[in-house]
């Protein structure tokens, strides 16, 4: 189904983190992360994206329980994974013990973004999630901890069952958008999108 910039919007209130509590009360990995092939094989398509062997330090907003995180740790000299529930944090942390280079913390997006820079930002079924303003300002603090030359991953899933909703096509065209930004890989099939996009410019505040 062919998309437009315009046929979907983001949702009139960010989905709060009362609800992916709610998940995770439920069940310790909500969307069977683990288990689901086509997770696993996203995982590993977004790993072989990245264009280059090696990071010195990346971001991981939304990391849930860690299994992406577990496969870009041999990649980089350092990870910062994040995530807004408690339990997910926790599980992530038993996971990614055996790796001393990843910290996982507890923070809420966009008023929570780290300090520092990256040459590497990985931010997976996450922007979707977001109001518009929210959506915005989240962009924006990522774009401007991207370090000049580093590259951000976004991959999201693509609704192509029911056609209109925002989902990764928006929240994609809404990070090609920002400036500074060339968008130097693209991914499409029937369960998601990938892109990788370059910082080339400065941003303005």
């Amino acid at each position: 189904m062919a998309r437009a910039l315009d046929d979907a919007q983001p949702p009139a209130d960010s989905v709060s983190l009362d609800y992916f509590e709610g998940l995770y009360m439920a069940k310790d990995d909500p969307w069977d992360l683990a288990t689901k092939w086509h997770d696993r094989r996203k995982y590993a398509v977004t790993v072989a994206s990245l264009p280059r062997e090696h990071y010195r330090r990346c971001y991981e907003p939304g990391a849930s329980v860690g299994l992406l995180t577990a496969l870009l740790a041999p990649r980089c000299d350092e990870i910062l994974a994040v995530d807004s529930v408690d339990s997910a944090v926790e599980q992530a942390r038993s996971l990614l013990g055996e790796f001393p280079n990843v910290r996982v913390e507890r923070a809420n997006l966009p008023a929570e973004l780290p300090d520092g820079t990256f040459d590497l930002i990985v931010v997976g079924d996450l922007l979707y999630y977001f109001n518009a303003a929210d959506l915005d300002a989240t962009l924006h603090g990522l774009v401007e901890r991207l370090e000049p030359g580093g590259d951000l991953v976004g991959v999201h899933f693509r609704d192509r069952v029911n056609g209109g909703n925002y989902d990764g096509f928006q929240a994609h065209e809404a990070l090609a958008a920002r400036p500074g930004l060339e968008r130097v890989v693209h991914h499409e099939d029937e369960w998601f999108l990938l892109d990788v996009f370059r910082r080339t410019a400065p941003v303005s505040m």
